[in-house]
């Protein structure tokens, strides 16, 4: 007990605390647009579109922005 005490518990806790100063420092290295917080305005839905199946949707444009030609 002593031993989980004494060197596994600091550990853990330098290996969280760790992690999350990089997760919170890696913004830095973000370009401008993608370190800006979330927006909170309304989502625009194209129509027909339920979340749940990709049935009627026009993947088009989407697929012509990754570069991939339909």
């Amino acid at each position: 007990m002593a031993f989980i005490r004494q060197y596994l518990l600091p550990f853990a806790i330098v290996l969280i605390f760790s992690a999350a100063l990089l997760a919170v420092s890696a913004r830095i290295f973000l370009p401008t647009d993608l370190a800006a917080p979330a927006p909170v305005g309304s989502v625009v839905v194209p129509f027909g579109f339920d979340g749940l199946s990709l049935e009627g949707m026009d993947l088009r444009g989407i697929w012509a922005g990754v570069g991939v030609g339909v």
